[in-house]
């Protein structure tokens, strides 16, 4: 799947578009590496997001096409969160 979609899915960022252009300002890496919108991810990858003075790191657990709200925290683990 896409990171940018997954994003999206996931519920960590609201809209796709959103997602899309925070990950074309290099703000999210996969597994430590610079990720581009179209970037694939895969359960057991880590992804790390810097957006407004927050860094978020989730490790993905699972990446299905759609998911309903309440069950899209189970997509992820958080691994660390911080506010600067």
């Amino acid at each position: 799947m896409r990171v940018d979609k997954y994003l999206k899915v996931s519920r960590l960022i609201k809209r796709r578009s959103v997602a899309r252009d925070v990950c074309a300002g290099e703000k999210v890496s996969v597994n430590g590496r610079t990720a581009k919108p179209a970037a694939e991810v895969k359960p057991g990858d880590v992804l790390t997001v810097h957006m407004r003075g927050r860094v978020l790191e989730v490790r993905v657990l699972a990446t299905p096409e759609n998911v309903r709200a309440e069950a899209a925290a189970s997509l992820y683990e958080i691994l660390r969160e911080e506010k600067n």
